[in-house]
């Protein structure tokens, strides 16, 4: 089963502070980028990978997407989701992710946000997912860079000049990263650049853009502190289609 940190009191106590919990999309720094490389969504059917508290759920819904499926496999955060939630567009179910069962052509567009560096078994629940959308679907999803994930301490140091240095090791290593962060013990699964592309190639996706994102000039303006993030990559976007 996924490790469910989500239900850890400690983690979901953290992970509520933060911007992205507290705001929602628009507290998220690569939600700009990812709004932009999302299709019309008027009119599809929707499934959210990892929806948390729902918070693309609703955007869908507001877009007018005429069904919404967001599935966690933390039970906090889809009470969360559900209290925040209004109209009968949007259901929410509890699903492990390592091991989903979706209908076959019943979706037209798919999102993840932030979890599939969580899965084991990533190209079964690729092919579950290539299967669950119909053919010219639009697949989004955010993940963890492969440069961000892959460090035995993943925590910027100090060169004897005085130059932050991201301290990347173990790269071409694919496995296992326990780190602690907002709790103890967060299990991530790290995989290279070329494995994770590969894999969504194999499942039958074809890629429509890829992007290492990085704050722009006009994001640096508002959010100064955001300037490490362009000494080493933290998020990886990725628009596939069926």
């Amino acid at each position: 089963m996924t490790q469910n940190i989500y239900d850890n009191p400690a983690f979901f106590e953290g992970y509520a502070q933060l911007d992205r919990s507290v705001r929602g999309l628009d507290g998220a720094a690569e939600w700009p980028s990812l709004r932009a490389m999302l299709p019309e969504l008027k009119g599809l059917r929707v499934v959210d990978l990892g929806c948390g508290y729902g918070w693309f759920c609703r955007h869908a819904q507001a877009e007018g997407a005429a069904d919404i499926l967001g599935l966690d496999v933390s039970e906090q955060m889809l009470t969360r989701a559900r209290s925040m939630t209004a109209g009968s567009t949007v259901r929410y179910a509890r699903a492990d992710l390592e091991h989903l069962d979706l209908p076959a052509g019943s979706f037209d567009f798919a999102y993840s946000s932030l979890t599939l560096h969580y899965i084991v078994d990533l190209a079964g629940l690729l092919a579950t997912l290539h299967r669950s959308l119909v053919p010219g679907s639009r697949f989004v999803l955010s993940i963890e860079h492969p440069i961000y994930m892959a460090p035995t301490r993943p925590d910027f140091t100090r060169d004897a000049e005085g130059r932050r240095i991201w301290p990347l090791d173990r790269y071409s290593e694919e496995g296992e990263r326990t780190t602690d962060w907002l709790a103890k013990g967060v299990v991530k699964q790290h995989r290279t650049m070329g494995t994770l592309l590969n894999l969504l190639i194999r499942s039958g996706f074809t890629l429509d853009h890829v992007e290492e994102w990085s704050p722009s000039d006009a994001d640096l303006a508002t959010h100064p502190e955001w300037a490490q993030e362009r000494d080493r990559p933290m998020f990886l976007l990725i628009g596939a289609h069926r």
